[in-house]
């Protein structure tokens, strides 16, 4: 008998730390996974709206990025190489300047921070701080960043904050498109105390901001608040860094979500679904004139993750050497909204928001929210709530989801929050 087959929850609830979340969540032990679907030890079926919080755009085990990987270990290509240069790396820098940043018109020199998103956006962070000679960095409200000190000073949950056991400092929120409901001036404020010497604000290095905030509830920036944005940087001489961490690798539709705004960020930050299989890699893509650092300033021992490289490459090379996923996943966007339309139509208290493949259903009733996904997940749907009191069930399919598959993820989901909704309902009234 294998181990997977003798494993239960004791085996994780004896030995793991606390600190696990989503298994909580799904309470299955899971074995293997195929495109969208995951299958636990006792062959259970679950459609995954997940994806590995974004590092699955491509699905599960996609075969091309699968073969291309397992061909680079059977011939001994390799695999730890700091910042060495290689045939692996060569081959990902080539193709990522050939097909994702030219035929954009962006000039971004290339960092490997390390393999991970909070990675990216230290480096970025401390980059930025080093050009400019200035400390303090403007975060906006339920920004998520990541969970290393620098990262977490600029994100805005306070569960998580409050985990870091020091001060974060250096670090001054600015409200978030849509925050104040239309009520207040888009940067006024910000503006207002960049220009006032009495108003003890010192002048921020850089801006950090996600165009689309997953974790903070899936609060979607408008293009012309984010040209706003850029504008108001560019004329103070603030640095702009988009974090794409997430929202990058086409799951707006575009490859980078900040194209449809048509801005041009002095720094980015990608990471989850760049390495293309779910292998850890992150990128900071640096404008040229900025790329200032030391050699071995901001280093990381896990750099240089080659089998990431190879895995990069095929994505790119099988999802956008032309623009038919981004197709795509605009259309699949619609089809979640359409669906998300008619559930908020049969409920009070529900609305939505959402860009191409990510959308989140948003509860009044906070509660509410956690009872559909665990519903869902009953009935063989993996999805996730999100938001500063997990109010909003947040969608994130792989972007190779197929329609007959979004359809079923849709009718799951949809069941669950009628049922949730009736649930609610029959206890309020007895």
């Amino acid at each position: 008998m294998s181990i997977e087959t003798t494993l239960d929850d004791r085996t994780f609830t004896q030995h793991e730390s606390q600190v696990r979340s989503y298994c909580r969540d799904w309470p299955a032990v899971f074995d293997t996974a195929v495109g969208s679907w995951l299958t636990d030890v006792d062959g259970n079926r679950y459609l995954d709206f997940f994806a590995g919080a974004g590092a699955l755009n491509y699905g599960h085990n996609d075969p091309v990025l699968k073969n291309a990987l397992v061909e680079y270990i059977v011939r001994d290509g390799i695999t730890h190489g700091l910042d060495m240069s290689t045939c692996a790396k060569g081959e990902f820098l080539e193709t990522f300047a050939t097909k994702i940043l030219a035929p954009r018109g962006l000039d971004y020199k290339i960092q490997f921070p390390g393999p991970t998103g909070t990675n990216a956006v230290e480096s970025a962070l401390k980059l930025a701080r080093k050009v400019t000679g200035r400390e303090a960095i403007i975060n906006f409200t339920n920004a998520f960043h990541g969970m290393t000190l620098g990262s977490l000073a600029v994100t805005g949950n306070a569960m998580k904050r409050n985990g870091a056991g020091v001060p974060l400092v250096h670090t001054t929120p600015m409200p978030f498109d849509g925050y104040f409901d239309g009520s207040v001036e888009d940067f006024a404020w910000f503006e207002r105390v960049l220009d006032d010497s009495g108003s003890g604000f010192n002048r921020p290095a850089a801006v950090i901001v996600e165009t689309v905030q997953g974790e903070g509830g899936v609060n979607v920036a408008r293009p012309e608040w984010l040209r706003g944005l850029a504008d108001l940087c560019k004329r103070k001489e603030i640095l702009l860094i988009v974090d794409d961490v997430q929202m990058g690798c086409g799951r707006t539709g575009d490859f980078f979500s900040f194209e449809e705004a048509g801005i041009v960020p002095d720094i980015v930050t990608l990471s989850k679904s760049i390495g293309g299989y779910g292998l850890p890699m992150a990128l900071t893509l640096i404008r040229p004139d900025l790329d200032v650092w030391e050699p071995g300033e901001h280093n990381g021992t896990f750099r240089g993750n080659n089998p990431s490289f190879v895995t990069a490459t095929a994505a790119i090379n099988k999802y956008w050497s032309d623009d038919a996923l981004s197709v795509q996943v605009k259309a699949k966007g619609i089809e979640i909204a359409e669906s998300f339309d008619e559930l908020c139509q049969r409920h009070e208290g529900l609305s939505h928001r959402g860009r191409g493949m990510v959308q989140g259903l948003v509860f009044e009733k906070a509660e509410l929210a956690g009872r559909a996904c665990a519903i869902a997940f009953s009935k063989g749907l993996l999805a996730e709530t999100s938001g500063p009191n997990s109010e909003v069930v947040k969608l994130l399919p792989p972007l190779t989801t197929t329609s007959e598959d979004l359809a079923h993820g849709l009718a799951i989901l949809s069941e669950s929050v009628d049922q949730a909704f009736n649930e609610h309902f029959q206890e309020t009234s007895a």
